[in-house]
């Protein structure tokens, strides 16, 4: 696939990679288990459960033990995110309660999955038609259910196995529904949701963009938070100079200021909330030239050269990664690694940057394997000379919501050439039908 780039804007910079189509090699005869799910750290977990068969089967409920586990595509979302959540029950408590056979995909499953902490609830799930035969009295097989819900409140969220009903359309309709004795049951998996967060738009206006040593200039500021104290500064380069004072913005977030500019090598002013420089709550710099008007002693030459600013940008050395083959019925991780990535940060300013990676779903001929299921082991090194250090992401599920490859901090002046990879992992199902499955990562520089 041809590396492509967005039209964002100038400091935002977009690249796809295609995961090449991951090879799952047959490696033996069998029918199709489970669907496949998001891979996560979630923990199998075990419960009481009571049974109650059909009442055709003339039998008693059952009392036994479920083991199941759940999973959600997305472990880190933001409030407004739609969450999918898969329930797998690895071992039902219920069993066949007649002698006679159950032929295949006659079984469709349905379940809660219960919601606690940060945000409550129930998430209904359901599952396909789908299952291998079952002999007479032979145990029921596992099963999977997906369903979604929508972040409301930042926080932990914790998911816990809830009720469960296997629905079974042979000769006729009958259902075993099972329930989750002394609610709730363990938590199986958590998720944590960080609040939505503004984009700054915060803004600054000069009233000139040179002047001599010790001239005032008025600098305007919008879009900051009301009634604030805002430090307005002199920048030369990435360092601030002495040239600097504060000032407190209206109701509505504006302020204007009075700047006595006296440093020669000032290049541009800033303006922040608080005693330093932080992006997030800052505007500028906006260009300004000191006209040193400074008298030449006779007989003399000044000699001046300029550093340009550069822009932030990246390259990857391909565009597409071959997964290893998985065996069928085995299943388990397919691996390889990220095409290397040069990030390169020219613009000599305070801002760091940050590298991110989302991914689809895997498509084929089975259907499709979950964009949690492919994990990576990030790293990141930077050149000899370099301003800024590079720190690598968590390793862990990329999935659809994203996740951070690698980044560096804001500082006084950053900068530099870094090299950045990692080490993939599909977690590929052990019944998935046998083909090529493919993903699409993008990457994004900002």
């Amino acid at each position: 696939m041809a590396l492509t780039r967005s039209r964002a804007a100038a400091r935002r910079r977009r690249w796809t990679a295609v995961l090449g189509a991951t090879a799952l090699a047959v490696a033996g005869g069998g029918a199709l288990a489970a669907p496949a799910g998001a891979t996560s750290t979630s923990a199998e977990v075990q419960f009481p459960t009571r049974c109650v068969p059909p009442p055709i089967a003339g039998i008693p409920a059952i009392e036994g033990t479920t083991t199941a586990k759940i999973s959600a595509d997305k472990t880190s979302p933001k409030v407004g995110d739609t969450v999918t959540v898969t329930y797998t029950i690895t071992k039902p408590a219920a069993s066949n309660p007649v002698d006679l056979a159950l032929p295949a995909d006659i079984m469709t499953p349905s379940g809660k999955v219960v919601l606690g902490g940060a945000q409550t609830g129930a998430i209904s799930v359901t599952g396909p038609r789908k299952n291998p035969p079952v002999p007479g009295k032979g145990s029921f097989p596992a099963f999977s259910m997906t369903g979604t819900f929508k972040v409301t409140q930042a926080g932990s969220i914790t998911l816990s196995p809830g009720d469960y009903n296997i629905h079974t359309s042979y000769l006729m309709e009958l259902d075993t529904p099972c329930t989750v004795l002394n609610p709730p049951a363990p938590v199986s998996e958590t998720v944590t949701a960080s609040p939505v967060t503004s984009p700054n738009t915060r803004a600054l206006q000069l009233d000139t963009t040179s002047g001599a040593p010790g001239v005032r200039v008025t600098v305007s500021g919008s879009r900051f938070s009301p009634l604030t104290e805002v430090t307005v500064a002199g920048r030369a380069g990435a360092a601030e100079t002495a040239d600097r004072m504060t000032v407190t913005t209206d109701s509505e977030g504006s302020f204007a200021a009075r700047l006595k500019v006296n440093d020669k090598a000032t290049t541009g002013i800033v303006a922040y909330e608080g005693t330093s420089w932080n992006a997030d709550k800052g505007a500028g710099p906006a260009a300004y030239t000191v006209v040193d008007d400074t008298p030449q002693p006779p007989d003399s030459q000044k000699i001046t050269a300029a550093v340009t600013a550069g822009e932030l940008s990246m390259t990857q050395a391909g565009d597409a990664v071959q997964l290893s083959s998985v065996d069928f019925g085995r299943g388990g991780a397919a691996t390889g690694d990220l095409n290397t990535v040069t990030v390169k940060d020219f613009r000599g300013g305070p801002a760091g940057w940050s590298l991110t990676g989302k991914v689809t779903d895997f498509t084929g001929p089975g259907g499709s394997i979950g964009a949690g299921n492919l994990s990576w082991t990030p790293s990141c090194t930077a050149t000899e000379g370099s301003p800024s250090t590079c720190a690598a992401g968590s390793s862990g599920p990329v999935g659809s919501g994203g996740a951070t490859l690698a980044s560096t901090p804001n500082g006084a002046l950053t900068g530099g050439e870094f090299t950045v990879g990692a080490g993939l992992s599909l977690d590929v199902p052990a019944f998935t039908a046998p083909g090529s499955y493919a993903g699409v990562l993008t990457l994004t520089l900002s």
